[in-house]
């Protein structure tokens, strides 16, 4: 059963300081992550507890106590001291979900520098645009990756270090050098960088409507939300085996996948492997989990395994279940309660909000489909598009919008301050999501407020595809939408129509998708491409993606009157 107290008796004279207080911090102290997640662990007399259990795709299983990670991230703080980096640089991290993503993130904190954690899937383009706009000085990458790593380096004259934890006996090149965490001397004390509140701590890039993914910078003072909103929200207790399937290239991968586990002094387990239903149940059953969070799209994949399959494993060791990433819809909930025993409970935040901010929270009812009541702290509401004033009525649609000042709130968008002072209006932060609320107080999610499609849970601006196809000898133009897809909610459709000497054919559409796919992620490939003349614009010339949109999705099609004739 659950020890936090119910969602009423914690609202009660909620204050962050609650946190605070738990993790030993005052207003005013150095606040580092990876001190706090390692080291004050240890402090505690948990060094021997376990805190990574990594079973990687062949089912090899590492396991790593408190004390481990302590000394390793020791090990790579003091390694990129040595190579020159310095607070304030960004370092990435492009990799796999090896022991070694884990562990050199807290290592980068504690030096001071920013962590910059990227989908090891990226293709070279992706990956050129966040580098390039990060100016990142070092990357750490796997020997696999290295490949598309060289290929932009010629552009990229700030990244002075390539560190390759796998290199082996491998030729490295120019500006690349090898570290291997496991043969390397450990490193039982270093000096950690004495960072305060506002010191920047992570950077992670999420995509946008128009330009180039924007990187929303985040801050030390972050753990004090993600440590208690994972606390309460998860339920985490001193006794569980946590699993969140997110990979650190996502924010719930880095806030729920290593800060607020860790800071929270649970064991954590890893499967660094693809979705597999019968690998994933075998699992959970093998390493006895007992909080899982997942995503809707894996949910709804394990749906379509069917429940039999469920029943071939003993999943009993669970106890609780969220979700996050995209809406949980109602059968899925269902669906879980017959398969589990347990319903998921949905959560909605976001990269920008850092943690957890609209939740089914332990213990409360669950409507099936909704997203539940604001986090304790959190003043949430769904206001008017027009003046930004908040929706009295139940089951009026707005904009969900929060008020600015919870600790893990990203605190500007890295060199695009403009964009980031465009998010706030009249005294709100707004999500770009749309919502309505009902009588009882739970959010409904109805869909984005702008073009961004939200594929698996991961947002994956048209813009980016939109460049990318224009790349390719055969497209004249281009639109990217999101189309609907009954397991990933949304999967990417292209419009494109092709410059004279090409014609429409499925040889040609196959060919435009491998060559998305390659520069910049599989999550990115459109699944459909429809050759059309020419695209719908208005008469400044702005593709007007939304009459793509409504006409794939059946809605209606609004004020056209901005539609230049053809």
């Amino acid at each position: 059963m659950s020890n936090i107290g119910s969602y009423e008796q914690r609202l009660k004279d909620f204050d962050w300081s609650i946190s605070e207080k738990e993790l030993g911090y005052k207003k005013g102290d150095n606040i580092n992550i990876g001190w706090y997640c390692t080291d004050r662990i240890c402090q505690m007399g948990n060094g021997d507890k376990l805190a990574l259990i990594h079973q990687d795709h062949l089912g090899n299983v590492r396991n790593f106590t408190y004390n481990d990670i302590r000394q390793l991230s020791n090990t790579f703080a003091a390694f990129f001291v040595k190579l020159g980096l310095k607070p304030g640089e960004r370092i990435c991290i492009f990799m796999d979900r090896v022991p070694e993503l884990y562990i050199s993130f807290m290592g980068i904190l504690k030096t001071g520098a920013i962590a910059q954690p990227l989908f090891s899937a990226f293709g070279d383009e992706s990956l050129f645009t966040r580098l390039d706009n990060a100016k990142t000085s070092a990357i750490l990458t796997q020997k696999k990756h290295l490949p598309k790593v060289r290929k932009i380096l010629a552009t990229l004259p700030e990244l002075r270090h390539i560190i390759v934890i796998d290199a082996g006996d491998a030729s490295l090149k120019e500006r690349e050098i090898s570290f291997d965490m496991e043969k390397e001397p450990r490193v039982d004390k270093f000096d950690v960088y004495p960072s305060t509140a506002e010191t920047p701590s992570v950077l992670h890039y999420t995509s946008g409507t128009t330009g180039q993914p924007k990187g929303a910078q985040h801050v030390h003072y972050s753990l004090i939300g993600q440590y208690l909103t994972a606390k309460w929200v998860l339920d985490l207790q001193p006794d569980d085996i946590y699993w969140c399937n997110a990979d650190p290239g996502w924010v719930t991968g880095t806030s729920y996948g290593i800060i607020g586990p860790w800071a929270n002094g649970i064991t954590q387990a890893v499967l660094d492997a693809g979705f597999n239903a019968e690998h994933w149940y075998a699992f959970i059953q093998k390493h006895k989990i007992t909080v899982w969070y997942s995503a809707p799209t894996a949910i709804r994949l394990l749906m379509k395994e069917g429940i039999d399959l469920v029943r071939k494993f003993d999943l009993s060791s669970l106890r609780h279940l969220c979700s996050v990433g995209e809406p949980l819809n109602a059968e899925a909930v269902l669906w879980s309660k017959e398969a589990f025993g347990l319903m998921f409970h949905d959560t909605f935040w976001q990269t920008e909000t850092g943690a957890i901010m609209i939740t089914n929270f332990p213990g409360m009812p669950i409507k099936p489909g909704s997203m539940g009541k604001p986090f304790p702290g959190i003043t949430a509401t769904v206001v008017d598009p027009r003046n930004f004033e908040p929706v009295n009525n139940p089951g009026t649609v707005g904009l969900i919008a929060f008020r600015p000042g919870w600790p893990s709130m990203m605190r500007s968008y890295w060199n695009n301050p403009e964009v980031y002072k465009n998010k706030f209006k009249n005294g709100w932060y707004l999500s770009g999501d749309r919502a309505s609320i009902d009588a009882d107080g739970y959010f409904w999610f109805v869909g984005r407020d702008d073009d961004v499609i939200n594929t698996g849970g991961h947002l994956v601006g048209p813009f980016e595809i939109e460049s990318a196809l224009l790349e390719h000898p055969a497209v004249a133009e281009s639109a990217a939408i999101g189309k609907p897809d009954p397991v990933n909610m949304e999967v990417v459709k292209a419009f494109v129509a092709l410059k004279p000497g090409y014609q429409p054919s499925d040889d040609l559409e196959l060919e435009i998708m491998n060559f998305i796919r390659k520069k910049l992620s599989p999550l990115a490939m459109p699944q459909e491409i429809e050759f059309v003349k020419s695209l719908p614009k208005t008469r400044s010339g702005k593709i007007m993606r939304r009459l793509l949109r409504a006409q794939e999705w059946g809605e209606p099609i609004g004020d056209i009157s901005t539609l230049e004739n053809d």
